[in-house]
């Protein structure tokens, strides 16, 4: 009887439960368990042209026959048959089983096995598929050349598929995303393709199918994606004509299987795209698997099963180089001026938000935060908005989305959120390592509280999704001792050129105090701070500082990050008290806008010494010797007396890692 079969060896062991029989995969099936004649004692086995045919046995049990090839009828004895090149036409191959008696040199019966190959040509099995868009090749039905991918495995020698979720607008009219709403729950908006451009965005899939087509008329070819999986991709079938007609949905968004037309075809091209990221009842893998069915009934020969990874959501630290600077724009004139030209120094553009796209809203830092997307043949940018949804709440979804500029979205399921919900409360660690392990594309900080009742924190939604990327694992700080809650309001990383290739920025009320009492003691006691800005001015609230809670997040950020009082500076800060929680005393030195070497930081409007704000000078004694420029920005009425400084009022967009996410073991 005809059988599949490829290029791993199967076992057949000439026993006598034998016969004939089928191979099935892995398995194979006595058919005549009592076809073995009566009076045989051992056999040996031959096949045709193609067919290798190798005898396997223990020699602690079975002696290995002198001349003739006869082996004795044991379950010590494996017949191992491959085959290397497909068959032409349906059963072209075959093995003969001669059976002998105790006497004569004559077989006393035979069994023939009939073979027909169904394979393959080179496959991309076992790469990370990083050339061109070629994602995924399946080859059916011989899944064994290389190790079956039903796991995804990590780090610089791991296996396995990559997929973006196809969150961008390539389609010029569309009001929507490409594949998705980006909302909490992904909604399918387009179960089509419209252009080229998007298609880019997918990852290639291809079924290779080597072998007579005859086969198919008995056999079907099933391809099928896992009922956990099913709304979270959406596979197409091109067809081969030029239109985009041709891409046929046949998988997701509600399909569960697709038979495949062979129509004399030996390749099959798909193309899949994500329709939702990892998340806490996501893990990013999506499986898919192709089965060789018979027709009548359904019966499976075997099954062979893929394992893509989509693309996790990716932050951008301070370190890394910048591409594009936001901001808002009403009654913010001298601000922009003074940004505008730090943003030409740094080589960066420049988009102004105008009045009629944020609504009042000047907070843009806290509207949305910038990271990405990489596939292994495309990368792209994706915006995070923030579930704020206050004036700039459109802003993202409206300016930003746009063809390879994707968007994603979390929202609390009842709709509440607090000040800890801004992205001004989100920041990403450079890369470190901490106790041998790396962290190679950082660790994401977000604010949060004590565990005690009443604490705020940000959104359950957001936080699983930002722990489910799995790449930066986040740490949660404790800033809800700040009135609005922001980790920018004590601490920021910058550039540096030896140790970590960074520093952290702290806001030190102790460092401050330190500073002013030795201009004090200079003799420089009447000095106010604010001078020239109608504030209040003196000494006497030096005593509204916390510096307990920021020590706390001080040993927390040395634990986790791995750092040491060498990677951490110090910068002079003070805090009122305001009811229950601080602001900043004066505009926050450590709330800046890093581009390259170049800082915007907000003017402090300190004592003025020698014709110097002492504050201004005393940072750039720290940060200049690291090779950084400080400039500093008014942003008193502008931004600090709404609490809120410069980092608060900009956004900034940069350049992805060079390190490839799928090289790291999470």
């Amino acid at each position: 009887t005809s059988s599949f079969m490829n290029s791993r060896q199967y076992p057949i062991r000439p026993t006598a439960a034998m016969g004939i029989f089928c191979i099935y995969g892995d398995l194979y099936t006595p058919l005549y368990p009592r076809s073995i004649p009566s009076g045989a004692i051992s056999f040996d086995a031959r096949g045709t042209a193609e067919v290798r045919v190798y005898v396997v046995y223990y020699p602690n049990a079975v002696r290995k026959p002198a001349g003739a090839a006869r082996w004795p009828l044991s379950s010590e004895v494996e017949v191992v048959v491959t085959m290397d090149v497909p068959s032409s036409t349906i059963n072209d191959s075959k093995v003969r089983i001669s059976y002998y008696g105790q006497k004569g040199n004559a077989p006393i019966e035979g069994a023939w096995l009939y073979l027909t190959c169904v394979s393959k040509g080179d496959s991309g099995w076992g790469e990370r598929w990083n050339s061109g868009s070629l994602a995924w090749s399946v080859f059916v039905p011989d899944p064994f050349v290389f190790p079956l991918q039903t796991k995804w495995t990590w780090g610089p020698n791991g296996q396995g598929a990559v997929l973006l979720v196809n969150c961008d607008k390539d389609s010029p009219g569309a009001k929507d995303m490409d594949s998705t709403m980006g909302m909490q729950k992904i909604i399918v908006a387009n179960a089509y393709v419209f252009s080229f451009q998007d298609l880019q965005d997918m990852s290639l899939m291809i079924l290779r199918i080597q072998g007579p087509e005859a086969i198919f008329a008995a056999y079907k070819l099933v391809l099928d994606v896992s009922e956990s999986d099913v709304d979270k991709v959406r596979v197409f079938h091109a067809s081969g004509n030029d239109s985009f007609a041709q891409y046929k949905h046949v998988l997701g968004s509600g399909k569960r299987s697709y038979v495949v037309d062979h129509d004399s075809r030996q390749e099959n091209t798909f193309y899949v795209e994500g329709l939702a990221f990892p998340d806490a009842d996501f893990s990013g893998l999506v499986s898919f698997s192709v089965t060789l069915l018979e027709n009548v009934p359904d019966t499976p020969v075997f099954t062979d099963t893929v394992v893509f990874q989509v693309s996790p959501w990716i932050m951008t630290p301070n370190t890394l180089q910048p591409v594009e600077v936001f901001v808002y724009l009403e009654s913010n004139e001298d601000f922009l001026e003074a940004l505008s030209t730090l943003v030409r120094k740094a080589n960066c553009k420049l988009t102004i938000c105008p009045e009629v796209e944020n609504r009042g809203d000047r907070w843009i830092q806290d509207e949305m935060e910038f990271g990405y997307i990489q596939a292994p043949h495309k990368t792209f940018p994706v915006v995070f908005d923030s579930p704020r949804d206050r004036g700039l709440r459109d802003f993202p979804f409206r300016r930003i989305l746009g063809p390879d500029f994707g968007y994603v979205t979390r929202r609390p399921p009842k709709g509440h959120v607090s000040s800890l919900d801004s992205f001004g409360n989100l920041d990403v660690s450079p890369p470190v390592t901490v106790k041998g392990k790396e962290y190679p594309l950082g660790r994401i900080l977000i604010g949060s509280s004590l565990p005690r009742s009443g604490g705020r924190k940000m959104t359950k939604a957001v936080r699983d999704f930002l722990y489910a990327q799995k790449v930066q694992p986040p740490l949660e700080l404790y800033s809800d001792w700040l009135t609005v809650g922001h980790i920018d309001e004590f601490l920021s990383f910058v550039p540096a050129p030896d140790r970590k290739g960074f520093r952290l920025l702290l806001a030190s009320p102790n460092a401050c105090y330190k500073l002013l009492t030795e201009k004090q003691r200079e003799g420089h006691g009447n000095a106010a701070q604010f001078a020239g800005e109608g504030a209040p001015g003196g000494s006497s609230l030096l005593t509204f500082f916390l510096q307990s809670c920021i020590d706390w997040n001080r040993q927390t950020i040395k634990e986790e990050l791995g750092l040491t009082e060498q990677d951490i500076i110090d910068i002079p800060q003070l805090f009122v008290l305001n009811n229950s929680r601080a602001d900043a005393f004066f505009p926050d030195l450590v709330n800046m806008i890093v581009l390259g070497k170049h800082l915007g930081i907000p003017k402090p409007f300190g004592p003025i010494i020698n014709q110097q704000c002492c504050l201004e000078e005393n940072v750039r004694s720290l940060l200049e010797p690291l090779g950084l420029i400080c400039t500093f920005i008014d942003d008193f009425f502008s931004y600090h007396t709404l609490l809120g400084e410069v980092h608060c009022g900009t956004n900034v967009l940069r350049k992805p890692f060079s390190f490839k996410w799928w090289n790291m073991i999470p």
